[in-house]
């Protein structure tokens, strides 16, 4: 994207991103495959596609040279982000692993205030507010933690998930204007890959002809679309708008809940859908006078 993109494109990168990142859960429940084999191809193949799309848009070019350290931890922090999600809906409820990944968004929101300069205004803070409120409404204020031991692994593996998922947000503000996207896309993804690979190896026996295709939608959906369009955004969006509009991604895994699995919503769930939604649009409109929004990559360093 050039860097005198508008900023509704990024904003909708941002949207589309939530959206297709929600989709790893339905894959992960599909196949019902190891989380470290659905990590490993969701970032082997999402770098391949990656790859793919540089060399067929004539951006080859952008993946020459070593990546810079920053983009590296990235990869860190997506293989951490996926496993650990995975991980934590094998041993916890999916509302309560989602619940505590999505505590993220506001804390890198809170962190980039404190240490990154971006300050949050009264209304930012009140539109985060309301969007927890509402995944507390779409979770019906009801968070049990058990204490049987499974119950409080998956519970670790959630915060573990969310401290991987708020570095990752962070990390990104924090690579310089001058690194391509794809290239810092691209490398996060194989990096991650390659973290990974010692621990899926074991399992690749466990992947039969049947789930190959799913294989190649995980690389391509929540693998190298959800990536590419949220590194996007982040690219041009403070951590503040990213991660209100992130909030997108819960909504999305209840919609796809409801669908394909029969998952209905209850009166107050839907009321809580509808309070992050519009705090997702509020804060989009807001963040097209917010100036940090614009240019905010101009001083930083790889």
């Amino acid at each position: 994207m050039p860097s005198n993109a508008p900023p509704y494109s990024a904003l909708l990168c941002a949207f589309f991103s939530a959206v297709l990142m929600a989709t790893i859960g339905v894959f992960s429940k599909l196949t019902g495959l190891p989380a470290e084999i659905i990590t490993f191809f969701r970032l082997f193949l999402g770098a391949a596609f990656m790859g793919a799309f540089a060399a067929a848009t004539g951006a080859g070019s952008s993946l020459k040279g070593w990546p810079c350290a920053a983009v590296l931890i990235n990869g860190a922090f997506l293989a951490g982000f996926i496993i650990f999600y995975v991980q934590a809906m094998n041993h916890t409820t999916m509302a309560n692993a989602i619940m505590l990944i999505y505590l993220a968004p506001p804390v890198a929101s809170v962190v980039a205030h404190f240490f990154m300069g971006e300050r949050l205004t009264p209304l930012s803070v009140s539109l985060i507010l309301l969007a927890l409120l509402g995944f507390g409404m779409m979770m019906e204020f009801n968070i049990e933690i058990s204490s049987k031991s499974r119950e409080f692994i998956g519970v670790g593996l959630g915060l573990a998930a969310m401290t991987c998922y708020a570095g990752f947000i962070l990390n990104n503000r924090l690579i310089s204007a001058s690194v391509h996207v794809y290239n810092r896309t691209f490398y996060a993804m194989l990096a991650g890959a390659c973290l990974m690979l010692p621990w899926a190896a074991g399992s690749f026996s466990t992947i039969g002809t049947d789930e190959i295709p799913w294989l190649f939608g995980i690389g391509l959906f929540p693998g190298f679309l959800a990536i590419l369009l949220a590194v996007v955004a982040l690219s041009r969006l403070s951590a503040a708008t990213f991660g209100t509009i992130a909030y997108t991604e819960p909504v999305a895994v209840v919609v796809f809940g409801w669908t394909l699995f029969g998952q209905h919503l209850n009166t107050m769930q839907a009321a809580g859908c509808a309070l992050i939604i519009i705090s997702g649009i509020a804060k989009t409109l807001l963040s097209t006078t917010e100036s940090g929004d614009a240019g905010a990559l101009t001083d930083r360093s790889c």
